[in-house]
């Protein structure tokens, strides 16, 4: 293991935002997750696990305790069932599954962050979940003080959220694992309408695998959404609010204030997300509410590629980027009487 002191954060962050953590430990296997995990647990010490970073808000002034920087490795593939090691890098294993002609998981290519964050908020993108293809997740389980194998059934996926999202000081995921498919070289059926659009083919159909990757990867680029340290626009978390979940009475409202503010004929982004509740777009929101790409005047601006990113422009700090996360939340707030959640976790720091 190696260990620091005093250490900054920022660089581990795709933000590059926060201060340091007064002890910063790097793991690279297994046991040595858990040896810190329960050398911090016994001593009653902070503990912030980072992975792959891209889903973190760290506060400026940092982390009073010791983080714990998951670096282990693994890629076990036998037929269909898939393990990955928690700090595997997600995009080049989505990578390494499609040159094995495996079908499950490569709509979500490009997605910045490591392995063993997936399962914890059910990573989605293009109409792809993981919750689709995990089998099971292995965790250490710090209430019991054992390593636990959490079968899909049991993790609690839902939009955006897990059991162990849940639960966030109870689980450090170990392992993930996976059971994909072999169509013969083809993708899983194509679930999302601008998927299908860039591929020319209707949704449900299937296509060759690498023609899939390659067309969300284009995508997310034109989005900002593939890491470029050249590049401010994805100096993000990728999407910094989930898509609202509204009930019948609160869609009724919605709909409501967007007749108001925008008129008869204007109808919102609506997919239904059961138990009579209706999923629409926060960044239909936030561009309907006059937060358009590029808007901000400070070091902490909208991406000029995709209003549901929030960016670091090169020298900001955590406070400009929540104050204009906060400005963002309350002028949809106030446009259409919808509140958008943040999707990152933060670190000493709210909304």
């Amino acid at each position: 293991m190696l260990e620091l002191h005093d250490a900054p954060l920022a660089p581990l962050t795709t933000f590059r935002l926060g201060g340091p953590a007064t002890r910063l430990v790097t793991a690279t296997t297994d046991d040595e997750v858990i040896a810190t995990v329960r050398e911090a647990d016994a001593a009653g010490t902070p503990l912030l696990v980072i992975g792959g970073g891209s889903n973190l808000v760290i506060g400026d002034k940092g982390f009073d305790g010791t983080a714990l920087r998951v670096a282990t490795t693994g890629f076990r593939l036998e037929g269909g069932e898939l393990e990955l090691a928690a700090g595997e890098v997600w995009t080049d294993a989505v990578a390494r599954t499609v040159e094995a002609g495996l079908a499950g998981v490569e709509c979500l290519s490009g997605i910045p962050g490591s392995a063993g964050a997936t399962p914890i908020q059910n990573v989605g993108a293009y109409g792809q979940e993981v919750s689709s293809t995990i089998s099971e997740v292995v965790a250490y389980d710090r209430r019991t003080g054992r390593t636990v194998t959490v079968p899909n059934a049991d993790c609690g996926f839902t939009y955006r959220h897990s059991r162990f999202k849940a639960s966030p000081d109870r689980y450090v995921v170990l392992r993930v694992r996976f059971r994909l498919e072999d169509a013969g070289g083809l993708s899983a059926p194509v679930g999302y309408a601008e998927t299908a659009r860039a591929l020319g083919v209707e949704a449900g159909d299937r296509v060759p695998l690498a023609a899939a990757r390659e067309t969300v990867l284009k995508l997310r680029a034109g989005k900002g959404m593939v890491l470029d340290p050249a590049d401010h626009d994805t100096w993000s978390a990728g999407s910094f609010f989930t898509n609202p979940i509204l009930s019948a009475a609160e869609y009724e409202a919605f709909l409501g204030r967007v007749r108001d503010r925008l008129g008869e004929d204007v109808r919102p982004p609506a997919y239904p997300a059961g138990d009579g509740h209706t999923k629409t777009s926060a960044a239909w929101l936030i561009d309907r509410a006059g937060f358009t790409k590029g808007y901000g005047g400070g070091p902490a601006r909208i991406s000029t590629k995709h209003t549901l990113a929030l960016t670091n422009r090169g020298e900001a700090t955590t406070e400009d980027l929540l104050a204009l996360a906060r400005e963002v939340v309350a002028g949809v707030r106030d446009a259409f009487g919808v509140t958008l959640v943040n999707e990152p976790v933060t670190v000493g720091v709210s909304l």
